[in-house]
């Protein structure tokens, strides 16, 4: 393969990571916004959900619980100290 079909590559697979966690942050949104149930913290049980999902699709709880942390360590950085998006 050349640099170019490899960088094409790389970004279609970017792409489809992207557009499938979308996918999943816009139903948990409105998940949250129809529930039924608001004492259900509806993040708390669906991080749960997918931590629960991969270890079951054989991701260690290493990699899970590192990944979680990452994710929760560079959300101010992206965020820019807004609590909730402008």
């Amino acid at each position: 393969m050349t640099d170019t079909s490899d960088q094409a590559d790389r970004d279609a697979w970017r792409a489809a990571l992207h557009d499938s966690v979308h996918e999943f942050a816009t139903a948990l949104r409105r998940l949250h916004d129809e529930n039924p149930q608001p004492e259900t913290p509806i993040l708390s049980e669906a991080a749960y959900l997918l931590a629960s999902e991969l270890w079951d699709r054989r991701f260690t709880v290493t990699e899970i619980t590192k990944a979680f942390l990452e994710a929760a360590a560079g959300l101010p950085g992206y965020t820019d100290g807004n609590e909730v998006r402008p």
